[in-house]
């Protein structure tokens, strides 16, 4: 293997503070500005487009894209884990043969699943939630992310593997490029261009785009540590179960979050309708899904320090763990929690005293105005414990234990989330579904805390 300058030695042997900061910062940072993906969207489709419908297409096609592109990131998990551990032991040649192998797998995976999202993309959207009133400026929105959807995948698989060899704000980049694209394009779009919802679509897949070219370029620019070598892109069936078996925890979670994402629809569609059936009439379920289409988009912005730390945690613990520094690796896992704990606090405060703020920014809607605050105040009251249990599932992916942390990705939407939505919506209709949310959250982010304790003590 071609090594330029091993920066991920860096990960074993800084100080532990200094170096979660490191990791961290450019991750939160990246994910802060993706964030703007959809929130962009929402404001601009929402006060210069077709408002309240057009909110709620994009929030019933996002889960679909994500899930397609999630092969990428699954992929880019697992095998980040397996490159990091490699490059702790000193394996160097495992570490390349890592990389191709993810290279061939993302291509083909994200490829096949996009030819699937085309042919079958009526039924897709149905089975998401997009009604009868949803389904025209949903399919618009659809097809033109089709288009960037194999760039995000190589994207998101890549942006793993950067952080793995210690380059966070590399990483950092491959997600701040295509999202600042996105936000220029939407303006000229659809504030001057008049184009609605197919306008956000070609920014958001023009953004796909850029940040697939910006990782292809560094690669072949010789920044990395990684060379791409077409005979390290030979299959090799010890590394794809390795690869796999980790990468699939994120593939189970992304699958969850979509089977949640039918289940959600589905019932707001039904419970909306009921609940607003005397004032808005028909669009009651669309109504419902604009009012959580608005929250989602404020789910990733106000993770996005939960997720940086995560996504910054995992290298340091996989490294270490390689290298059976039990130490660094204890040290790094209750330094995050301590972090995304405080952190969780302040914005749950903020979401809490200005939710009717927050909410104005995106949207001037009368109805969604009086019906979104409380349902976003809501939602987030679970947020400092979600954090923990964020911590617990990456904790086990980083450490190759598939198995705990398939446990946990399953129980979070399978085992609380969707069951109580069901129990809750059935005695409290619509204040039912939101209701499940953050007691799943709660219920999860418990659970995951006692496992991630028990395993890190026994270090």
């Amino acid at each position: 293997m071609k090594v330029t300058k091993k920066t991920s030695d860096k990960l074993g042997t800084e100080k532990m503070s200094k170096l979660l900061l490191q990791q961290s910062l450019p991750a939160s940072i990246g994910f802060l500005v993706m964030s703007f993906y959809q929130m962009v969207d929402v404001f601009f489709v929402s006060r210069y487009a077709e408002g309240e419908i057009a909110i709620a297409a994009i929030t019933v096609v996002l889960p679909i894209t994500f899930l397609i592109s999630s092969f990428g990131m699954a992929i880019g998990v697992g095998g980040a884990s397996v490159l990091a551990r490699a490059l702790g032991e000193g394996k160097t040649n495992k570490a390349q043969k890592t990389f191709g192998n993810q290279i061939k797998l993302t291509l083909g995976f994200v490829l096949f699943f996009v030819l699937i999202g085309y042919l079958f993309q009526d039924q897709l959207l149905r089975i998401f939630g997009a009604n009868e009133e949803i389904i025209p400026y949903a399919k618009k929105y659809f097809n033109i992310l089709l288009i960037g959807l194999p760039f995000l995948g190589w994207a998101m698989m890549t942006n793993n593997v950067i952080r793995a060899e210690g380059k966070p704000k590399v990483a950092m980049l491959t997600m701040i490029i295509p999202a600042l694209s996105n936000i220029i394009l939407d303006y000229i779009l659809i504030y001057h261009l008049n184009m609605g919802i197919i306008g956000a679509a070609l920014a958001t897949s023009s953004g796909y785009i850029l940040s697939g070219t910006y990782t292809l370029w560094f690669f072949l620019s010789g920044r990395s540590e990684l060379s791409l070598i077409p005979d390290d892109l030979k299959l090799d069936l010890g590394l794809i179960k390795e690869i796999t078996s980790i990468g699939s925890i994120t593939l189970v979670r992304q699958s969850m979050f979509s089977i949640l994402a039918i289940v959600l629809y589905s019932q707001l569609n039904k419970w909306g309708f009921i609940a607003y059936k005397h004032t808005l009439g028909q669009s009651g379920g669309s109504h419902a899904i604009a009012i959580y289409g608005l929250i989602r988009g404020f789910t990733l912005f106000v993770a996005f320090p939960i997720i940086g730390i995560m996504q910054g945690l995992m290298p340091i613990v996989s490294y270490n763990y390689g290298a059976k520094n039990w130490q660094r690796v204890r040290q790094s896992v209750w330094l995050a929690v301590k972090w995304t704990t405080c952190i969780s606090v302040i914005l749950l405060s903020i979401i809490a005293t200005f939710p009717q703020e927050l909410i104005g920014v995106f949207t001037e809607d009368k109805d969604l105005l009086n019906h979104t605050p409380r349902v976003f105040r809501l939602i987030f009251i679970s947020l400092p414990i979600m954090g923990i249990g964020f911590i617990g599932g990456a904790f086990f992916q980083a450490i190759g234990k598939p198995i705990p942390a398939l446990v946990l990705t399953l129980a979070r939407q399978g085992l609380f989330m969707i069951p109580l939505m069901y129990i809750l919506s059935y005695f409290l209709g619509l204040d039912g579904v939101w209701f499940s949310m953050p007691l799943g959250e709660i219920l999860a982010g418990t659970w995951a805390g006692i496992w991630l304790y028990i395993r890190v003590k026994s270090l």
